[in-house]
Parts: C-alpha cells; sequence; structure tokens
C-alpha cells in the first residue's frame, strides 16, 4: 500500500465536467491512501472571494480550462486493474477544511426559490476549526460536518463529456451530506482505470441544499480507492457506520424518490434474499427518504436505511 499527495492546480483538473477522453494526472493501486486538497469551486474569481482566494485558486481562475460547469475536479485518477462493470469504492478516513473561510451564493434563476430570489448574493462564511463553526454574521453559527459535493468516475464512453452540475449513474454531483469522514461509497466503473475524480468541497450543508451552494470551501482528505470485482451496481451505493444508503437521481423529484425505494427493494433481495413485498413493506417501516438536493437540474433522494435492523456491525 503507498500513499500518494495531490494538490489542485490548473494541470490536474477537469472544471466542470466528467469525461471518457481523459488521460489520467495520476495512476494509483487499488488500496492505496490519497490525500488529496482542493479549492472551492467557482465559476469565475468574483469579489468578495477574490480577496479571500490562495494564490493556487487565483491561478486555476487565470490558467484554468472551465467547461460546462462550475466544479473544480481533481483528476483523472486512475485506478490499476478496474475494468468496465467493476466496482470503485472510495473510504473517506478523514476529511477537513482547508482554509479558514469558505462562501455561500445565490444565483438569479436558480435554486429551490429563483421567483423569489432573482439576484446575486455571495457571503464569505468564517469557519472557527477550533469550535467546528462557520458564521457569516447572521446572529447564528452552524455546525461544521465536513464532504465532498461531487466526485465521480468516467461515464459510458456514448455519453460524451458531461457537465458536473448532475448526479448520474458516474455519481457526479450527489451533494449527499452523509459522505462524510468514516463513509464508504460504491461507483459502477464503465472505464478501464476508473478515472476517479473528485472536488466541491462543502463544510456543512443542510439537505435539500436550498438556495444553490452549501458551505463551498477548500477541503482535504484522506481516502482509499479499492477496486471491488465482487460487486455489481447499475447507480451509485453508499455506507457510513450506521446505515446503507441508496439514491436515485431524476428531474422529477416523485421519480428520484422511486428509484430510491426500487434500489432499496433490490438491495435487500440481493443481501437477506427478501422478498419484493417484504422489502417494500420494510421500506414504510424504517427506512427514511431524504430529498439530497433540489438544485442541480436533476433532483436526488437518498434512502437511509439502518444496518441496526439487520443486526450489522459498522462498515
Amino acid at each position: 500500500m503507498a500513499e500518494h499527495v495531490i494538490a489542485q492546480n490548473p494541470d490536474n483538473i477537469q472544471w466542470g465536467y466528467y469525461d471518457a477522453g481523459l488521460s489520467p494526472v495520476l495512476t494509483v493501486a487499488s488500496g492505496d491512501v490519497l490525500e488529496i486538497h482542493t479549492e472551492p469551486g467557482i465559476r469565475t474569481l468574483e469579489s468578495p472571494i477574490r480577496e479571500r482566494a490562495s494564490e493556487n485558486l487565483r491561478d486555476i481562475a487565470e490558467r484554468g480550462k472551465r467547461d460546462l460547469g462550475g466544479h473544480i475536479l481533481t483528476g483523472p485518477i486512475a485506478v490499476e486493474g478496474a475494468v468496465a462493470g467493476n466496482v470503485l469504492e472510495v473510504r473517506f478516513l478523514d476529511i477537513w477544511s482547508r482554509y479558514d473561510w469558505g462562501f455561500n451564493v445565490i444565483r438569479p434563476l436558480a435554486g429551490g426559490l429563483p421567483e423569489d430570489f432573482p439576484y446575486s448574493r455571495t457571503v464569505i462564511v468564517e469557519i472557527d476549526k477550533e469550535a467546528n463553526t462557520g458564521d457569516w454574521n447572521a446572529g447564528v453559527k452552524v455546525p461544521l460536518r465536513p464532504y465532498f459535493g461531487n466526485f465521480g468516475v468516467a461515464p459510458p464512453s456514448d455519453f460524451g463529456r458531461v457537465p458536473s452540475t448532475p448526479p448520474g449513474i458516474w455519481g457526479g454531483n450527489m451533494d449527499n451530506k452523509e459522505f462524510i469522514t468514516g463513509s464508504r461509497v460504491y461507483l459502477p466503473v464503465f472505464q478501464d482505470g476508473a478515472m476517479f475524480a473528485i472536488g466541491d468541497g462543502h463544510g456543512c450543508q443542510g439537505d435539500g441544499e436550498s438556495c444553490l451552494s452549501a458551505l463551498e470551501c477548500g477541503m482535504s482528505a484522506k481516502m482509499e480507492l479499492i477496486v471491488r470485482k465482487d460487486l455489481s451496481l447499475k447507480m451509485p451505493r453508499a455506507e457510513t457506520p450506521t446505515h446503507h444508503i441508496l439514491m436515485g437521481f431524476d428531474p422529477i423529484l416523485d421519480n428520484a424518490a422511486k428509484m430510491a425505494l426500487r434500489e432499496t427493494i433490490r438491495f435487500l433481495g440481493e443481501l437477506r434474499g427478501m422478498s419484493k413485498d417484504d422489502a417494500y413493506t420494510l421500506c414504510s417501516l424504517a427506512v427514511d427518504l431524504r430529498i439530497t438536493q433540489i438544485v442541480n437540474g436533476v433532483k436526488g433522494v437518498h434512502a437511509m436505511l439502518p444496518k441496526s435492523i439487520l443486526d450489522e456491525g459498522v462498515c
């Protein structure tokens, strides 16, 4: 097992997209530890972000090549031995805020209430790492719960270059606040090497990500990338020490909820041999459906299946 350290710079990013045709910026072995340092996602280096931006973020804004979306993703990172049909397991060992600041943005024609907020607003959020809070002088402080909103593998070749904005079968902009330290995310692989990319650090977020953005901030993490040849998936799945997480993505929220339910029913059949009828009943009695996000065009719902009712230990 080896350890690799990579920090975002203009030469190792895919800014705003996923693309199966890219060459890897780094190749790792399955099970290697990756320490990654990312910058906050931006479309342009506008005020007041400009005043707090690192020299590296300024360099990315000047020399980086953005296309389709605003998420600055490090990658792609190839994982040796991964081939189409495998699964890439991403184990988040530790995640922490890189800087003492982040930001939140409202943009016109976007977010959960675009008709009520037809203007732009960007606020700097001060991060107190010792107190583990964020504060933007609104009379309230929010607890930090850092995670990455956007990561995934290269999509199928027929998809071409896809924007970083929506989530999909490759992962992408899932914005699932449960993907914190200790979580594991499982992604279906469509290309040799998997071609993993990650960015969009969030200091914290409420389910829904209602105004369009979370606490957007530079983020660091240690993770393991593991090729799983014993699994086969059509959709991303995840687990925490306490829950299995099954996901649904669709422009219509009802359809995203149906997808998450169907994924849960399928998972229970695979895991426990449970009939569809019993699994559907269990969903109604013990599984929580949560709105992941409503602001990325393709909306998300995630089903939280408690491990305790399945008599499982921690992951």
